[in-house]
C-alpha cells in the first residue's frame, strides 16, 4: 500500500502546512516526463517494496540485498505506452509559465480517485531497462532538445547587429 502525504487545502490560512495520509488503492505512483516542455512519456512506478522512487540506474540495488533464489520482482519502472490525462495539458501549462524545460512530475491518486501532485523534479532521471523496453528514450530527447535550443540561440546571435 502506498502512503503519501497532502497538504491541507487550509494552507493559505495557516502559519505551516498540515499534512494527512494519502492512501493509494494500488501500491503506485506516476511520473509525467517532459522534454522541452511537452510530455515525453509517463512511468508507473511500484510503491510495494517502498517509496525509493529514484529511477536512475545508480539508485537500483538489484538483488544485492536479496537472499539467493528469490523469485524474480515484476519491473519497478514501466512506461504506460499512450499515457493520456488532462492533468498533462495543465503541466504543460505550468512548465511553461515556469521557464522549465525539462522536468519530471510525480502525482497519485487516492482511495476516491483524487489525483494529487507531490513533486516537481527540475532534474529528472530516467530507467534504462524501462526506456528500452518502451523504445522511448528521455536523454536521446534531451540531446535532440538542447541542440534545438542551441541552434535558436546560435540563430539569435546571428541577426543580432553589430555595433561599434
Amino acid at each position: 500500500m502506498c502512503v503519501c502525504f497532502k497538504t491541507s487545502k487550509h494552507f493559505a490560512s495557516t502559519s505551516r502546512p498540515i499534512q494527512e495520509y494519502i492512501l493509494a488503492p494500488e501500491p503506485f505512483i506516476t511520473r509525467a516526463e517532459f522534454v522541452g516542455g511537452k510530455f515525453l512519456y509517463a512511468v508507473r512506478v511500484d510503491t510495494s517494496l517502498g517509496f525509493e522512487l529514484c529511477p536512475a540506474d545508480v539508485c537500483q540495488v538489484g538483488d544485492a540485498f536479496c537472499p539467493a533464489g528469490a523469485p524474480a520482482a515484476a519491473p519497478q519502472f514501466r512506461i504506460l505506452n499512450g499515457f493520456s490525462h488532462p492533468l498533462i495539458e495543465r503541466y504543460q501549462r505550468f512548465l511553461a509559465a515556469n521557464g522549465i524545460g525539462i522536468a519530471g512530475i510525480e502525482f497519485i491518486a487516492d482511495r476516491e480517485g483524487e489525483l494529487y501532485t507531490y513533486d516537481v523534479n527540475t532534474n529528472t532521471n530516467y530507467n534504462a531497462a524501462a526506456e528500452a523496453e518502451a523504445g522511448i528514450y528521455g536523454m536521446r530527447a534531451i540531446a535532440a532538445y538542447l541542440e534545438r535550443e542551441r541552434r535558436e540561440l546560435e540563430k539569435a546571435t546571428r541577426a543580432v547587429p553589430v555595433t561599434a
